[in-house]
């Protein structure tokens, strides 16, 4: 059972160690950063969905986003889309799964705004529906999924995708993401920033 544990933790590390070697993708997390803090000076905001544990990494990243990060500062305005059940069940009744992020990207996104979607395989039919919605309404989508991309690959403006097939290791990776892009957000925008 200690070797079970002890290779959890080895793979954990493996995945994040390959995404510290990829110079495009380090680059990649900091252009989304700059898209993001360039989205909330212009009075924009940031809507986040996934299915899941992407459904709860969504509204963590929105927690941190709202309440503070590192420090006390003004809140960021950001949405889970995932989590008013009122909203979410009546979308579903009414239009059925695929559409209880879209229709409600219809009803708060706009332009300029950010969407992150969250999808391990990259091929959430929810989340695929929300991206088309993105590229009506000019909404700049970032995709957090793992080393394939799956169909967001192409329906993503951003699409960061963790080196590996393992649910749980991409799902790792896809929070720690988040933290770093929060912090970033929080810094520059309140902090001492990075100049």
């Amino acid at each position: 059972m200690l070797a079970y544990i002890k290779n959890h933790f080895k793979e954990s590390i493996d995945t994040k160690e390959q995404i510290l070697k990829d110079e495009n993708l380090l680059d990649l997390i900091k252009k989304v950063a700059l898209e993001i803090i360039k989205a909330y000076k212009n009075g924009n905001k940031t809507l986040l969905a996934g299915n899941g544990g992407s459904a709860a990494d969504a509204q963590h990243i929105a927690g941190e986003l709202v309440s503070r990060f590192y420090f006390d500062r003004p809140g960021l305005a950001s949405i889970a889309l995932t989590t008013d059940t009122s909203i979410l069940t009546a979308i579903g009744n009414d239009y059925g799964y695929e559409k209880v992020f879209s229709r409600q990207l219809e009803a708060q996104g706009t332009k300029g705004d950010i969407f992150i979607g969250i999808s391990t395989s990259g091929n959430s039919a929810n989340i695929l529906k929300a991206l088309e919605i993105c590229k009506e309404k000019r909404i700049i989508s970032i995709g957090l999924t793992g080393q394939s991309g799956g169909k967001m690959n192409e329906l993503c403006d951003y699409c960061i995708k963790v080196p590996s097939s393992c649910t749980p290791r991409i799902q790792e990776s896809h929070i720690l993401i988040g933290h770093i892009l929060c912090a970033i957000v929080e810094e520059e925008l309140f902090g001492k920033g990075f100049h």
